[in-house]
């Protein structure tokens, strides 16, 4: 089943390619129909619409856009089709050129066309993919072409892994039990799974319940325990997945130095420098300023109802630590009582917290109330992307307790982060908010920026935690 599911699912995909690249090219020919008077017949772009399919299936494979993912990123897919179908439209022209021989200015391929059906294969084609997914994802929630996934660890990690996949059905993963370590308790099942048996027992628990797709949810493994566990696994000839203990954190750019002729391997050298500052500082420039143009009426309108509302001031400057641990003023609109914390002093903020002010409920379930921090960007002070500011009072209570917590500190605050887009707002977790924090430093990329100042935008809507 699994085999025929991941068939169709791929055989549909391309299909739908193929349509959508023949339906972008007609419409690129309905186009220059209607901005010029001499166009020939359609039927005489058959053959270059045929090129155009065939050349854009063939860059699509080579660009890996069939190989089925469960949980895809839609930017990221959208950056891959956008340099999927520009190589593709490239190749396309060049290919109508050779095998025809032909002008391909006046016959088989005006530049204009080519232009016209590059954009459109785009558009379509991140539409269609986006149909393909609700449909291939509605499919897999009801058990088509499931993969059968055990998770080794019950403890609180493995319990986490499996209300992720619990709450994600579209994924197609149907979790059938857990294994437990020697130090788990001997239950007999975890949140209505049933625990299987031990980690030696493994092979026969893949072989008996067909299992697909391993998770180990073991954080505190050693590297032989993990290296045991995987070898079992690999006997079933499974996929395996590995969740990440905030100590396996490690720079993604490993530098060869020296140390008076001793080489020395460099692994945690990862804050920004040089051109990469400066780049970052200036799209943070340029983004501050244009977010405080557009956004300028719906500030000055939520600046006014707070002050309206409830006495006090309309903003609300609050200590935070930036950059090196340095503190610094940030700026926010007041969407609490000005005497909130008069009784309890520096809590953290709570689901349906009384102390929050009708507009201010508001406000903070969609972000506005952060909208003042484009100020402290521009005087940079923070940055658009980055590790969320804490306040003094807490972030000395979690240096403490948390590895590496202080290295979120080595690049600039940010408006938004890689956790918050992640889902880890609000009363969350501050280890699994560090572990991103960390990896977003030590991956960081313009791109990476990009993604996630979009997807902020898709989740302010349909944010959970944001109180």
């Amino acid at each position: 089943m699994k085999k025929k599911a991941k068939l169709l699912f791929t055989t549909s995909m391309v299909f739908l390619d193929g349509l959508i690249v023949g339906l972008a090219f007609y419409l690129a020919y309905l186009l220059r129909q209607a901005a010029s008077e001499n166009v020939v017949s359609f039927q005489r772009y058959w053959p270059t619409m045929l090129v155009q399919i065939i050349s854009m299936l063939i860059v699509f494979f080579f660009s890996r856009l069939y190989h089925l993912q469960r949980a895809p990123s839609r930017i990221d897919e959208f950056y891959s089709i956008t340099a999927a179908s520009s190589v593709g439209t490239i190749f396309s022209f060049a290919a109508t050129a050779f095998l025809f021989k032909a002008n391909t200015a006046d016959v088989n391929y005006p530049r204009n066309m080519v232009v016209y059906a590059w954009g459109l294969t785009i558009i379509l084609m991140a539409i269609g993919r986006n149909l393909h997914r609700w449909v291939q994802w509605s499919l897999q929630s009801r058990g088509y072409g499931e993969e059968r996934v055990i998770i080794v660890g019950d403890g609180q990690v493995g319990q986490m892994i499996q209300q992720k996949i619990q709450h994600s059905p579209g994924m197609g993963y149907k979790v059938v039990g857990f294994v437990r370590n020697g130090s788990d308790s001997e239950r007999a099942s975890v949140m209505n799974v049933p625990v299987l048996g031990h980690i030696e027992d493994l092979p026969a628990i893949i072989q008996e319940h067909d299992v697909s797709e391993v998770v180990i949810g073991l954080p505190d493994a050693s590297h032989q325990e993990l290296l045991f566990i995987i070898s079992l696994c690999e006997r079933g000839k499974v996929g395996i997945k590995i969740f990440p203990d905030v100590f396996q954190i490690m720079a993604t750019e490993v530098n060869i130095g020296h140390l008076n002729g001793l080489p020395l391997l460099t692994v945690r050298d990862v804050a920004l420098r040089g051109w990469r500052l400066s780049l970052k500082r200036i799209v943070d420039i340029v983004g501050a300023t244009i977010g405080l143009i557009l956004l300028s009426p719906l500030m000055l309108l939520t600046a006014i109802i707070v002050k309206l509302e409830s006495s006090g001031p309309a903003f609300y400057v609050q200590e935070r630590m930036g950059l090196d641990a340095k503190p610094f003023p940030c700026l926010k609109f007041r969407s609490m009582r000005q005497d909130a914390e008069e009784n309890t002093g520096a809590v953290w903020a709570t689901k349906n917290d009384s102390r929050r002010t009708r507009i201010g409920s508001l406000i903070r379930r969609i972000s506005i109330d952060e909208l003042p921090q484009l100020i402290n960007i521009l005087l940079g002070q923070m940055s658009l992307v980055g590790p969320r500011p804490e306040r003094p009072v807490f972030v000395e209570q979690f240096r403490r307790s948390i590895p590496r917590y202080m290295d979120r500190h080595r690049e600039k605050a940010g408006l938004t982060g890689w956790a918050q887009v992640n889902g880890l707002r609000g009363d969350t977790s501050i280890i699994e908010r560090t572990k991103y924090d960390l990896w977003y430093i030590e991956n960081w990329s313009l791109w990476l920026d990009f993604k996630i100042i979009l997807r902020t935008f898709f989740n302010i809507l349909l944010e959970k935690n944001a109180y």
